[in-house]
């Protein structure tokens, strides 16, 4: 079983674990006094650990020494809208166990769900713990950042100038192919809401955004499946 620790407290010795992580181990899992347990930092980091004691308020482990993770390449960030009611947690919780990096959120023009201000902070704060769930559910060391962008150029501007870039387009006929994914250490896959992209973003991905049309076959999926689809897609052709 594993859980999440500060990266600052992952050090060889004693250390106590409260809140959400004690809940889990004590709780959910019903660990016993001699049951291993591996902590990880959310950063890279992984050490062995043994429960010593459990009381009401904590439970104390003996970690060994931590050992680095290198991440996989290429790194993947997926640029997703907002999608209307619990079906965008669904897309992260996804994203997260199919190998994605860094999730970014952008207001689509034909988007349904709208955020501002405080709720989206909120929402962003929301998503990035079910990102750290999704983390230590599927055995991952790193977990993967969420964002928000105030607009598609931001989105657009935040991501690094050597990253491959590619746009999920239905009525794009071009596959995702291993041999020019070779060379990169950095893909980015943007996705529409449920209405597509409008006119002027799609013509802004591809014209000034150099993002590459790609499409996922014969169906067309809905908003908080085709990028789950394209980030295994890749996990698959680069074998990461």
């Amino acid at each position: 079983m594993r859980i999440f620790v500060a990266p600052a407290a992952l050090v060889a010795g004693e250390l106590a674990v409260r809140g959400d992580e004690h809940h889990y181990l004590s709780h959910v899992r019903r660990v016993r006094v001699g049951d291993a347990v591996e902590l990880v930092d959310g950063a890279g980091r992984r050490a062995p650990a043994t429960v010593t004691a459990i009381t009401a308020d904590a439970t104390t482990l003996t970690a060994g020494a931590p050992e680095a993770i290198a991440a996989r390449l290429p790194t993947v960030r997926a640029l997703i809208p907002l999608i209307k009611g619990d079906r965008m947690d669904v897309c992260i919780e996804k994203l997260v166990e199919v190998g994605v990096d860094a999730i970014t959120v952008w207001p689509a023009a034909r988007a349904v769900v709208r955020l501002d201000g405080a709720r989206r902070a909120a929402r962003v704060a929301k998503y990035q713990e079910l990102a750290r769930a999704a983390a230590r559910q599927s055995g991952r060391a790193h977990v993967p950042s969420v964002t928000a962008s105030d607009d598609l150029a931001a989105a657009i501007a935040a991501l690094p100038q050597s990253a491959g870039r590619f746009v999920l387009d239905p009525a794009s006929d071009a596959p995702l192919e291993a041999g020019p994914l070779a060379a990169l250490a950095d893909v980015a896959v943007i996705s529409g809401p449920e209405g597509g992209f409008a006119p002027d973003e799609l013509a802004r991905l591809t014209q000034a955004g150099g993002f590459a049309p790609l499409g996922l076959g014969p169906r067309v999926l809905r908003a908080e499946t085709a990028p789950v689809v394209a980030v295994a897609l890749l996990r698959a052709l680069t074998k990461s």
